[in-house]
């Protein structure tokens, strides 16, 4: 297996499928409620643009960069935001879960932790990854929150690490989980998930 594959991965709240122009109209439909792509610590397409953004991953799948899905809320059967293995380091068995967002209407909803069980159970049980990075804006404390909340370490920060799309400079957070904290992570993830698929309460 290679680590710029994308196959499905499957639960009972979310389906991961391989990124394709086919998920284009529902992913314009999930990022306008609340206008998402206006986020400013994000980058998230606006509906105009996700063609393009679709087809630039992909290009980045065919060069071996990266490996992009789409998510699948499994109740609905409709594609309600992205995610993306990138950073891809196959000698050292390490990747970055990142260039992910979810449409408001699915946040809270499962679709979240459900989809990073998939991707995370893909990278060490299957790919044998000895590390899994999660990097995000210092500003996105959202973000910050939901990737500590997984189980992951922040391991530091990377002072004006990007010009961002509006001029300023970003401040990078990286966060990893490592092989040994993955069956604790994983015990964490499915016992929020359990709650939902019982009661239909928000993992």
């Amino acid at each position: 297996m290679a680590f710029h594959d994308a196959p499905t991965l499957e639960h009972p709240l979310v389906r991961l499928e391989p990124l394709s122009l086919a998920h284009r109209d529902d992913l314009a439909a999930a990022v306008t409620p609340g206008d998402l792509w206006r986020t400013w610590y994000t980058r998230i397409p606006s509906p105009d643009g996700m063609a393009e953004e679709i087809e630039a991953r992909l290009a980045s799948q065919r060069a071996g960069r990266v490996a992009p899905w789409a998510i699948v809320d499994a109740a609905i059967g409709r594609a309600v935001g992205m995610t993306t293995y990138l950073n891809l380091d196959e000698v050292n068995g390490r990747l970055e879960i990142g260039s992910t967002w979810l449409g408001r209407d699915a946040q809270g909803t499962g679709v979240n932790p459900a989809a990073k069980l998939l991707l995370l159970s893909r990278a060490f049980d299957d790919l044998g990854c000895i590390a899994v990075e999660f990097r995000t804006h210092w500003h996105n404390h959202q973000s910050r929150t939901a990737i500590a909340r997984l189980g992951a370490h922040q391991d530091g920060v990377l002072r004006q690490h990007q010009r961002w799309h509006d001029g300023t400079l970003r401040d990078t957070v990286v966060f990893s989980i490592l092989d040994r904290e993955w069956p604790a992570v994983r015990s964490g993830l499915e016992a929020r998930i359990v709650p939902r698929l019982a009661a239909g309460s928000p993992a």
